[in-house]
């Protein structure tokens, strides 16, 4: 279902985010490469104070590469809920805000019978919900945790039109805000030696905030996927026909 949303769901108008939250790093040096005259290595010293760490709360849509972010010092439930539903509403109102335009012009998927099947609950969860909740209006993808699915938040979602996809155990890589995290973190600490929580929070959310100058989008399932996928085929003969490379 995952792997679906990230295939269709941005052609049917259905805004895909992507929310996890990365950490701790701690104030100690980081590992990682940096530019140094020939010679002279940067090195990082082998004593160092231990002030606690930080995390970095994370919303990420694919289709467009945007970052939303925040550097805190714990991610309970507390912290994390009222934040997300803070930009969740944000996202909703922009997107609103953009359909309303003169010269919005919607996808050509948007139009179809077949895009509209998408904004239905009984798509995503396979029965039909309350006709008191709105269609679908977002979709959702972040991790499998009890927080995640307590129904006072699961029910906020719904109330606002918003799917949750959950990744299952083990499937964390179907979480693209992990991948996200990553290019994040490495550009943010990779060498360097942060010694405040304050420090971690600063530089993390100064990489974010670079990023959303110049985003990239992500591809689910891109050219480097079809590449591997072409190179696990044996071709027979110069026909069409093919057989699995480690079958042979």
């Amino acid at each position: 279902m995952i792997e679906l949303a990230y295939q269709v769901a941005e052609a049917c108008g259905l805004p895909l985010w992507c929310q996890d939250e990365a950490g701790p790093y701690a104030t100690r040096p980081q590992p990682g490469a940096s530019w140094q005259p020939e010679g002279h290595p940067n090195l990082q010293p082998h004593e160092y104070l231990r002030d606690g760490g930080a995390k970095l709360m994370t919303l990420f849509r694919p289709a467009t590469g945007e970052v939303r972010a925040k550097g805190v010092i714990s991610v309970t439930n507390a912290v994390l809920h009222p934040w997300l539903q803070e930009q969740l509403l944000s996202i909703l109102a922009c997107e609103e805000e953009a359909r309303n335009q003169q010269d919005y012009q919607p996808a050509l998927l948007e139009q179809t019978e077949e895009a509209a099947q998408y904004h239905q609950w009984e798509t995503w969860l396979g029965w039909h919900l309350s006709d008191r909740y709105p269609p679908v209006r977002m979709i959702l993808v972040w991790d499998n945790l009890a927080g995640h699915r307590s129904d006072k938040m699961v029910s906020w979602l719904f109330q606002h039109g918003i799917m949750p996809l959950y990744t299952p155990l083990g499937g964390s890589w179907l979480n693209m805000a992990e991948s996200m995290q990553r290019i994040l973190v490495r550009r943010a600490l990779s060498g360097q030696y942060p010694q405040t929580q304050e420090q971690i929070i600063e530089w993390l959310e100064q990489t974010v905030a670079g990023w959303n100058q110049d985003p990239t989008p992500f591809v689910w399932n891109g050219k480097r996927r079809e590449r591997r996928q072409r190179a696990r085929l044996k071709r027979l003969a110069g026909s069409g026909a093919a057989v699995l490379a480690y079958a042979s």
